[in-house]
């Protein structure tokens, strides 16, 4: 198995067992990502209005 395979299958069980055994934490995690992830196309969006106008 390549080390590649082997990262991906430790990430893939780790994200298992974080949802698994500590939802709450897990939760807040994907709400932050969520959130940062909107906030970049708010950012670009303004970034391009201001650029465009």
């Amino acid at each position: 198995m390549t080390l590649k395979k082997t990262l991906q299958y430790g990430i893939i069980a780790f994200l298992i067992w974080f949802v698994a055994f500590r939802p709450d934490a897990a939760a807040r995690v994907a709400r932050e990502i969520v959130t940062f992830i909107a906030q970049l196309g708010v950012g670009f969006g303004d970034f391009f209005t201001k650029v465009i106008s």
